[in-house]
């Protein structure tokens, strides 16, 4: 059987420095529209809040009613220095941030507004610590600073997402023009459930694992690809090496190296050694800007 093509350092070189040129390209025409549509958009329930809380003096009088509204409720977390995520105040308050549950556990609420009162940002808020009304320039600072913070996690949230989101995308679409056809998502904790010679399904549970898309070669084989965007060369370790070189290893020892060829399609920011790493581990690369090489040698399984 054919093995997958193994990049030397200089081929590695030269597709990051494309992948890196293609990237700063799409970052310097992004439209500045997303993030001040996300901007304004937060801006006017911070404002409601503060409104509705007597700029955070009666929040402990009217905490049901406000954090049963999601929108004051996600503002609420960000009033914290640094935000606290959903994940985190749930967490730390042992709380459930349903308004259902809200509404039914007083004590629950007066937990998610302390550990964000121990947390405040002072500097956004110094009224507080001073026990007096802000002035309109201390406020209006506030506002400002708030809905900034909230539009730009909202804005790379959405960068992450889309951008996995259309490479996948572009993978299905490629396999699909080469001759390969869909089926449908499904678990695969042995090989014989996996989609037949020249199908492919998407976000699919492979052994123990998910993958962003399962291949039947020709041959037979599973190729389990992942798709992967970094923003950075320290983002890239997560993404590449932490997560799709970890999942190939684990396919590996589960189903064994004759049956598998764990691979990544990568777009973005990486480091050579990082991707030599991957390489070395298992990991067959293929670049989001060149899925004619992916192409090709799928049909060098036939």
């Amino acid at each position: 059987m054919i093995a997958p093509p193994r990049w030397t350092d200089e081929q590695l070189d030269a597709g990051i420095q494309v992948a890196i040129g293609i990237f700063r390209r799409q970052r310097m025409h992004e439209p500045l529209e997303s993030y001040l549509q996300a901007f304004a958009h937060y801006e006017g329930f911070v404002g409601e809040l503060l409104a509705a809380s007597a700029d955070l003096t009666e929040i402990d009088r009217r905490a049901t009613e406000i954090l049963t509204n999601p929108n004051f409720l996600e503002a609420f977390r960000y009033f914290a220095g640094p935000p606290l995520s959903a994940d985190d105040l749930k967490t730390l308050s042992e709380g459930v941030l349903s308004p259902a549950r809200l509404r039914k556990d007083p004590a629950m609420v007066r937990r998610i507004v302390d550990i964000v009162r121990m947390g405040l940002d002072r500097r956004r808020f110094p009224w507080i610590s001073e026990s007096r009304e802000p002035t309109a320039e201390e406020r209006a600072a506030a506002v400002l600073a708030s809905a900034a913070l909230m539009a730009a996690r909202s804005v790379e949230t959405a960068r992450r997402q889309e951008g996995k989101e259309a490479q996948e995308l572009l993978v299905a679409s490629t396999l699909s023009s080469a001759g390969m056809q869909r089926v449908d998502t499904r678990a695969i904790p042995t090989l014989n459930l996996a989609p037949n010679a020249g199908e492919f399904c998407r976000e699919s549970v492979l052994g123990s694992r998910k993958a962003d898309i399962v291949v039947r070669l020709w041959d037979h084989r599973i190729m389990p690809i992942e798709c992967k965007v970094s923003n950075s060369a320290l983002n890239s370790i997560k993404r590449l090496n932490n997560d799709a070189a970890v999942k190939a290893e684990t396919w590996t020892k589960d189903f064994g190296t004759r049956n598998i060829v764990p691979a990544a399609v990568i777009g973005g920011v990486y480091k050579l050694r990082h991707l030599s790493d991957a390489q070395q581990r298992g990991l067959a690369l293929f670049w989001a800007h060149d899925l004619q090489e992916l192409v090709s040698w799928i049909e060098q399984t036939r």
